[in-house]
């Protein structure tokens, strides 16, 4: 979750109006900062975590891998002032998801019980939290549900729509086989459905990247809902 003020939420303005208050009290929990390299692990999957980290600034991924080695990327995300392992703070469940370093960066570990303390002495800062975390949760399932319930392509096209209103939660990645990862599938299916919306004429595909031919028929197949 993002600990600056997000400009949605029913409790923004307050948010906005405590965070000095917020900002102070989470970097009164810091025990120790770490630099970590590119392609370290900020947190793993399955891991029993008792503190959590923060990231100023810096690029991450996002993804889990299933007991039958399929994997699922979440995606990338440009960290702003980010936390890390709030859904564990309060469940205590062992992490879900692996997050990697995509390049080097300083974290700051957050001590669990140093937090829980400083909550009860701050009970207005579970107002904060409740409110972060079920934005990251809405987002979160609304990725998960179009992943489940929409074709390939489908995703594909709402996914680079969305890039260019730049409104998504998280970013993709450059190369190929992980972004297949992200859309639950393997590098064959991908490569099918980009050549679907291709053949469609929404798409044109480059060296590196794909590019949107036709923005407004794009838009319009988002839209449909097909």
């Amino acid at each position: 979750m993002q600990l600056k003020p997000l400009d949605k939420g029913r409790f923004n303005q307050r948010w906005e109006q405590d965070y000095p208050l917020i900002e102070r009290v989470i970097m009164e929990c810091v025990t120790e900062t770490k630099a970590l390299k590119k392609g370290a692990h900020l947190m793993t999957q399955g891991q029993a975590f008792s503190s959590l980290v923060f990231v100023k600034q810096g690029r991450v991924s996002l993804g889990h891998t299933a007991r039958n080695g399929r994997c699922f990327q979440l995606g990338t995300m440009n960290c702003d002032s980010q936390l890390f392992g709030e859904m564990e703070f309060f469940t205590q469940y062992r992490c879900q998801l692996d997050i990697i370093a995509n390049e080097p960066l300083e974290i700051a570990v957050i001590s669990g019980d140093k937090l829980q303390l400083s909550l009860t002495q701050h009970p207005q800062l579970a107002l904060f939290f409740a409110s972060a975390m079920a934005i990251d949760y809405q987002d979160t399932v609304d990725i998960f549900t179009r992943r489940m319930l929409y074709p390939i392509s489908y995703n594909i096209a709402f996914d680079l729509y969305h890039q260019h209103l730049n409104d998504l939660p998280v970013d993709g990645f450059t190369k190929r086989y992980l972004e297949a990862e992200r859309f639950a599938t393997t590098d064959r299916v991908y490569r099918r459905a980009i050549k679907n919306l291709e053949e469609l004429g929404l798409i044109e595909r480059e060296k590196d990247s794909i590019r949107i031919f036709n923005l407004n028929a794009l838009k319009a197949f988002v839209e449909q809902g097909e």
